[in-house]
Parts: structure tokens; sequence; C-alpha cells
């Protein structure tokens, strides 16, 4: 991916608010695996859906470090994002930072952007909110997480916004089942889950290897 780091373009996301800097025509916000479409869609809510209970006891030690968006549903805010990641590293502050790149394929070329996330109570409990504008916040709760931390499935303050991320750009088809499974127990339509292409990924991955 390091070849096509020079055509990434910073997103930012158009608010009513005539604040220049809310002011970016032709950008759209990436938010894969964060909840940032939380913001979007206007979202604001902090608390998990009435079916979820966030992960505890949650090390964000071990959740730190990049993740790749393996299934979403579809939002217009991922519409056309293959290749998506989500990168995340705790701050000195107790916040955590947050990037979230993917290829937009309606426009040829790779787009980030970069966030802050907040626990909602305490670090030990993964329900988090996150924001890629300043006090616009979005629910981000882990309902589910690999012991290993391999895979995480991830939802937003209601059953609509639902991710799987993992470590990996694949995961073994009876783990990928399992993830939908629990995905379904929480009221999540997974038969509207979009699997997300890591094609680009693997290819740079490839050529990091050699």
């Amino acid at each position: 991916m390091a070849a096509d780091d020079k055509n990434i373009k910073d997103i930012r996301m158009n608010f009513p608010a005539p604040r220049p800097v809310f002011i970016a025509r032709r950008r759209t916000l990436l938010a894969a695996t964060l909840g940032a479409g939380l913001l979007a869609s206007g979202c604001a809510s902090m608390r998990p859906p009435g079916s979820v209970t966030p992960v505890s006891p949650f090390d964000l030690q071990r959740y730190q470090g990049l993740w790749y968006e393996l299934a979403r549903l579809d939002h217009g805010f991922e519409r056309g994002m293959t290749d998506v990641t989500a990168e995340y590293t705790p701050q000195a502050d107790g916040s955590v930072k947050v990037v979230n790149r993917g290829f937009s394929v309606p426009r040829g070329q790779w787009q980030r952007a970069v966030g802050k996330a907040l626990f909602t109570g305490k670090p030990d409990t993964a329900s988090l909110k996150v924001s890629f504008f300043g006090p616009f916040y979005g629910g981000y709760h882990v309902a589910a997480l690999d012991p290993d931390y391999r895979w995480a499935l991830v939802l937003g303050p209601d059953t609509q916004y639902c991710w799987i991320l993992a470590r990996e750009p694949k995961l073994p088809p009876q783990t990928l089942q399992s993830i939908v499974a629990k995905a379904a127990e929480l009221g999540v339509d997974t038969g509207a889950l979009i699997w997300v292409s890591h094609e680009r990924n693997q290819e740079a991955r490839s050529q990091e290897a050699l």
C-alpha cells in the first residue's frame, strides 16, 4: 500500500453549519469500522443496542493496531469502498486515535479519515464513542471478541450498524459462520451484510513480503 500513499487524500465531512473547516466539496468521509457514518446519518446515541452487552473485560492494549473490515451493513458513507481498514492507537490522554482507510472504487483513489474515540465508561468495557469532527460522536460497541483478539463484531447505536473486523483480510469459513450467527442472535440482518474485498491490500502485503 506504500506505493499508493501518495494518492491518499484526507477526507472531511460536510455539516450544515457554514464553518470553513467543514466546507470540502467533492470529499466524502470514509467511515468503515468506527462509526463515523453514525455522525453522517445523524445518530448520536452513545448507548449500545438493547440486545448488546459490550465485551468486558476489554484490553485496549491488545485491541490496538490494524484491523481489516471483512463485512458491513450498507450505508451511503461507505458505499463503493473496498480494502477498508481501521487502525487504533491509544493516546496519553486516554483517548484512542482512529485512522480509517479504504479504496473508493467510484473515485478510483485511496481515502482516509482520522478521528478520536473515547470510552463511555470504564476502559475495561468495550463501549466507546467516536468522533471525526469536534463534539459530534457516534456509538461504537464491541459485541463479541475473539479471546486472542483476532476478530471483533462491532455494532453502533442500533443493529443497522454492524461491522466484522479481523487482523487478517480473511478468516476461516467456520469462524466467519460463528460470527455471523452471533450477529443474527443480536438482531442484525445478516443477509444484508456486504463482504469487503481486500485484493489491493493483499497484493500490497505480497509485495512487502518479497
